[in-house]
């Protein structure tokens, strides 16, 4: 069973998309299409929990977001 965060996209500047995952505070990435600004919050959202399993930290729950989001099997 895979966990499905939510993240958020935004408008950024240039034209690209910044995706946010609230549930994970500090991860944050873009991407100049919204496909690219996903796939690079997925692979931002992996490297972040295989690092807090790393550490020993506990990973925050999965949580949707209340924004307009998009969730990710990771």
């Amino acid at each position: 069973m895979g966990l499905h965060y939510g993240v958020v996209l935004e408008d950024g500047q240039d034209g690209w998309i910044i995706a946010r995952v609230p549930s994970l505070p500090g991860v944050v990435t873009q991407g100049r299409t919204r496909e690219d600004a996903l796939a690079n919050a997925r692979e931002a959202i992996e490297l972040t929990i295989e690092d807090m399993r790393a550490r020993g930290e506990e990973v925050p729950p999965a949580e949707p977001s209340q924004q307009q989001t998009r969730d990710l099997p990771v």
